[in-house]
């Protein structure tokens, strides 16, 4: 399945660099932890990081209810999702030329305040799995006094793009025949480390398996 382009999610700067299959989308979403939501706030754009969880076609939004951002996104005014991985620094022969590799995705959509009960309750765990796989069996669930805390948007996924960039420098042909400066990529790379046990906890404990697993 492929993406549908609007003339606002339409990628214009650096056209080969778009991606077009929604599996890409997804990909993109599910190896980020943390997107970017802005929104119109009093007349000027205000960009916060924000923990998100993808369901199908539908991202998950959340945070306290006190956040000015998801209050004023669920008023039905249009937002924007961003989402960067960057995979490396490109070191070209020239200043210009200078890169970075990377996945992004940008979505245009309303979002829309998820109230029910069971639905929210999905969302949640859809966020939770996400950041923290494993958890939302493992930790005990939210009481009510939390779930009415917690503020919790969803956004459709139909209008979104995708743009990838990997390889290495494109420099100009002048400076790669010259051949008097290196050139390459620089790869960047995140793993986890050891788990840092609370120091409240009481007591010998095992690190549980889906935390160890996930390194």
């Amino acid at each position: 399945m492929t993406l549908s382009p609007t003339p606002r999610s339409t990628i214009k700067r650096g056209r080969k660099r778009a991606v077009t299959e929604r599996d890409a989308l997804h990909a993109v979403l599910d190896a980020a932890l943390v997107c970017h939501l802005a929104v119109v706030v009093d007349d000027a754009p205000l960009v916060l990081p924000t923990g998100y969880g993808r369901d199908g076609d539908t991202l998950y939004l959340h945070g306290s209810t006190g956040a000015r951002s998801l209050r004023e996104a669920a008023l039905g005014v249009p937002v924007c999702v961003a989402v960067t991985l960057l995979d490396g620094v490109v070191y070209a022969r020239s200043v210009f030329d200078h890169s970075m590799n990377y996945r992004a995705a940008v979505i245009h959509g309303t979002a829309v305040p998820v109230t029910d009960p069971d639905a929210k309750t999905h969302a949640l765990r859809v966020l939770t799995e996400h950041l923290a796989p494993g958890s939302w069996d493992y930790a005990r669930q939210p009481t009510p006094k939390e779930l009415a805390a917690t503020s919790v948007l969803a956004l459709d996924l139909a209008e979104a793009s995708v743009k990838i960039r990997t390889g290495p420098p494109g420099d100009e042909d002048d400076d790669v025949a010259a051949n008097e400066k290196w050139a390459g990529v620089l790869p960047l790379r995140t793993s986890w480390g050891e788990p840092e046990p609370d120091p409240l906890l009481v007591g010998e404990w095992d690190v549980p398996a889906h935390v160890t697993a996930r390194g």
